[in-house]
Order: C-alpha cells, then sequence, then structure tokens
C-alpha cells in the first residue's frame, strides 16, 4: 500500500557518497525533526529526470529553504556512486543525493514502479513528498509521463 499523508517514513538504511565512498544513512537521520522535501525519480541521467525534474529543484532550492525546508533530497533506485555522477553533472550541490539500491525504501511506502520492459528493473515512481518530523504531510505522485505535481514549482505552492 502507498504510503499516505499522516504516516512516517518507513525505517530504512540508504547510501549516500561521503568524502571516501558510500556512506549508510537511515530515513531517521534524514527525517527526525526536521523538514524535508523528498522528490524522487526512476533513474539518475534518465531523460525527464535530467531535464527537468531534478534541475527544477536545483533552481529553486534557495527558495525551498527559505519555506522552513531544512533539507531536500533526491532519491532514485540507483547506486550511491550513479547518484552521486549525477548531482555533479547537474551542480546539485544543495541536494542529498540519496541512493535506495535496492528498493528499500521505495517498497516500504509502496512506490514500485516495474521498469523491466524498459530494462530498468523496479524503479521508484516519480514524486515527491514533503515531511515534518518523519510524517508525510504532503504527497504527490506523477501518473506515467508526468512532472507537473512532483515538480519544484508545484511544491513551492503547496510549502
Amino acid at each position: 500500500m502507498t504510503i499516505q499523508v499522516g504516516e512516517k517514513i518507513p525505517a530504512c538504511s540508504l547510501k549516500v557518497m561521503g568524502e571516501k565512498g558510500p556512506v549508510s544513512v537511515t530515513t531517521d537521520e534524514l527525517f527526525d525533526n526536521r523538514k524535508v522535501v523528498l522528490f524522487a525519480v526512476p533513474g539518475a541521467f534518465t531523460p525527464g529526470c535530467s531535464m527537468t525534474h531534478l534541475p527544477g529543484f536545483v533552481v529553486k532550492a534557495d527558495e525551498i529553504r527559505a519555506k522552513g525546508v531544512d533539507a531536500i533530497i533526491c532519491m532514485s533506485v540507483n547506486d550511491a556512486f550513479v547518484m552521486d555522477a549525477w548531482g555533479k553533472a547537474q551542480n546539485a550541490e544543495q541536494i542529498i543525493m540519496l541512493a535506495d539500491g535496492n528498493a528499500e525504501l521505495t517498497r516500504a511506502m509502496g512506490l514500485e514502479l516495474d521498469g523491466t520492459g524498459f530494462g530498468m528493473g523496479i524503479r521508484c515512481k516519480r514524486m515527491a513528498l514533503i515531511a515534518e518530523n518523519g510524517t508525510v504531510t504532503h504527497m504527490a505522485i506523477e501518473p506515467p509521463g508526468g512532472i507537473v505535481v512532483s515538480s519544484a514549482e508545484a511544491i513551492l505552492e503547496v510549502l
């Protein structure tokens, strides 16, 4: 079942790139006692994700933070090396590039996207959420092919 407004972000361990390689980070560390915008993309370096979704959050990061957001997180079912390289290629220093390499959080939130027909395996649906102290306060899941309700502009409107 898909995570809903009012529910807690599931407890999971994911990866981010550290100075010496991938580092584990828990959802508790990312979300507890913070206001967070998390957006997920089907894949790093894919066209819609690289041309529209992530760039929107890069451009609007200061405006989003000005609304009281402590962290902006981009998540994909990719490894930490890919997420780090993609973040660098997109000048996304102000965004946490979160690797859900085994789709653990994606599955726990009920956001699986079956991309096996495209050779991509299980991915995360394109979405964005706002969480306060680990509880979802806004949830926006895109229909296939869309980048509207989960865009940086749409998130700014509800902050």
